[in-house]
């Protein structure tokens, strides 16, 4: 089960309600659910520190399409909830702090 629905992903990005481009967004999804689990973040469904990392990469892959990108500004939010997914979160989905 992914994090990120699809419809959660086409409301974020602000897409109308037809299906054209749903696979692309649906690719999207899954490649940002793979980028942070090689990243070692632990991804629970329904934890919206996961929901919010997978919609920023999502909304900067599909507004930067180009093969060359300015990955600059999302870079230091993504670090800071990458590493939030990295130490803060056990499997269950609890907080691994007191």
């Amino acid at each position: 089960m992914s994090v990120l629905s699809l419809e959660e992903a086409k409301e974020y990005l602000h897409c109308d309600d037809t299906t054209d481009g749903d696979n692309d967004i649906q690719e999207l999804i899954d490649t940002a659910e793979k980028y942070l689990l090689n990243a070692g973040c632990t991804l629970n469904p329904g934890d919206p520190v996961a929901k919010l990392a997978e919609k920023m990469l999502i909304n900067h892959w599909y507004e930067n399409r180009e093969p060359v990108g300015n990955a600059n500004k999302l870079a230091y939010g993504l670090q800071c909830l990458i590493i939030q997914l990295q130490n803060c979160y056990s499997a269950t989905g609890t907080s691994g702090t007191p």
